[in-house]
């Protein structure tokens, strides 16, 4: 029933057998076990999505265990409590179910028992978890804007940290490195976010001429210098209500670093030639493909504003960290080219084309792979796998074994058909030869939806 991680469990007991003796029984049916003899320590081991049970005595010194009850449901109303009890408490028990108690176990409990009980209330939570990532990846893909395709790790922990602080008023931090994707992140934040009615503003710092920031950002009066021959609105009052997105702000002047914390600590702004203060409600999301710490330790930023910028970081992963996306990515952007180009129709990947995308390094990350499925939508199989007409090669990629080599290979093969058929699981498994529950246990394996594959 476990799955490769052990499920953690907390069990709170002030009498040391009971610690000993549920505590052994629970981790021999391979869970993740950690024992307390008082209850005020548990609540700084849950958060809101825990995937775990509490398994607490009702009588505790201290807090006793239907306080801590009350306490890990305001973290989280849905976390199975389950309540041991002695003789005398069964009627107080009962009336804990009634306040949400999972269940509850009267001493002394056999241990099949508490296997039983412990059992259910985990599988409830793994359905709960699961129920809650399903109805937030829901809202996300079906929300308006760009999307952020994938559904590795490191890209799921990404969304999961974006959703938590979409919200906030906290300005945000974009590292990743070229062709990652920070202008397509940056406009995800705003559009998932309660600012998306109001206007998303885009700044390469490193395109405009240091002479013309200021005015681009702040704006100007008529008359300022010399070439100022109407008011004109900056960047920053133009967001105004909405999102403020800087690139590349490595590539920000020293000098105009200055006036950009003053900006980001006050929220107010003077347009070139004026002496009015111009209060804005902006989120600013800076992004850089620069370590910024490093560039500031160097005296090249100034570390007053990297703090100032960095409330909340976000960290893309390149490519070639994510490689089991990048089919999925493939198959994005070749869809949106078919609508671009006018196409019907693109031929489906071979095994070998796609061994070639897993293999390839990507020094270009999002943008280069990007480029080649726009590319092979144009061209078809006369497309050439690389760039300047040099093949993807393999990249000396880690090692891997035989099963594991298996294993992608068949990921690569389910991942084709469903491409090739929309997501429809009767046309994938008749392709396949495979059982339909056999298809949903591979797809579940690898992780693949099919609504992924709709066109």
């Amino acid at each position: 029933m476990q799955s490769a991680d052990p499920i953690p469990l907390i069990l709170v007991d002030d009498e040391p057998h009971i610690r000993l003796a549920a505590g052994q029984t629970l981790e021999l049916a391979g869970y993740e076990v950690t024992t307390f003899e008082r209850a005020e320590p548990v609540l700084n081991q849950i958060g809101d999505n825990w995937p775990g049970v509490l398994v607490t005595d009702i009588n505790l010194p201290g807090m006793d265990g239907l306080e801590l009850m009350k306490r890990v449901q305001m973290i989280d109303p849905d976390l199975p409590v389950i309540l041991i009890t002695g003789h005398g408490d069964i009627s107080m028990a009962v009336r804990a179910m009634r306040d949400g108690a999972w269940d509850f176990i009267e001493k002394p409990f056999a241990s099949d028992l508490l296997q039983d009980v412990v059992r259910r209330a985990v599988e409830k939570r793994a359905l709960t978890i699961e129920n809650r990532n399903l109805r937030t990846e829901l809202a996300a893909q079906s929300a308006p804007g760009p999307r952020v395709i994938g559904n590795t790790p490191v890209i799921q922990q990404m969304r999961r940290l974006i959703q938590s602080v979409a919200d906030a008023p906290a300005d945000i931090l974009l590292m990743g490195e070229t062709g990652s994707g920070k202008d397509l992140l940056a406009r995800y934040i705003h559009e998932h976010s309660r600012r998306r009615e109001h206007n998303f503003v885009a700044i390469n710092c490193g395109a405009v001429p240091e002479n013309l920031i200021e005015s681009e950002l702040f704006g100007h009066e008529k008359g300022a210098f010399t070439d100022a021959k109407s008011r004109r609105i900056g960047k920053f009052e133009h967001a105004n209500g909405g999102t403020l997105f800087l690139d590349e702000i490595e590539s920000m002047p020293m000098s105009l670093q200055v006036k950009l914390l003053r900006v980001l600590e006050e929220r107010v702004i003077e347009r070139l030639g004026s002496n009015e203060l111009i209060p804005i409600d902006i989120r600013v999301v800076a992004a850089s493909k620069a370590d910024l710490r490093e560039r500031a330790l160097a005296g090249e930023f100034r570390e007053d504003l990297y703090y100032r910028l960095n409330v909340v970081q976000v960290d893309i992963p390149p490519l070639r960290e994510r490689r089991d996306d990048i089919p999925l990515l493939f198959q994005h952007f070749a869809l949106i080219a078919l609508a671009q180009y006018g196409r019907e129709d693109v031929p489906p990947l071979s095994a070998e084309r796609l061994h070639s995308l897993i293999s390839h390094d990507w020094p270009g990350n999002v943008r280069e792979l990007r480029n080649l499925a726009e590319r092979y939508v144009l061209l078809g199989e006369a497309c050439t796998f690389g760039f300047d007409n040099r093949p993807i090669t393999d990249s000396g990629e880690d090692w891997m074994s035989l099963p594991e080599q298996v294993a992608r290979f068949e990921k690569l093969l389910i991942h084709t058909e469903l491409g090739r058929h929309g997501g429809s699981i009767t046309d994938t498994l008749q392709s396949l030869g495979l059982p339909r529950k056999t298809l949903y246990d591979k797809m579940k394996k690898h992780g693949l939806n099919k609504d992924d594959y709709k066109g």
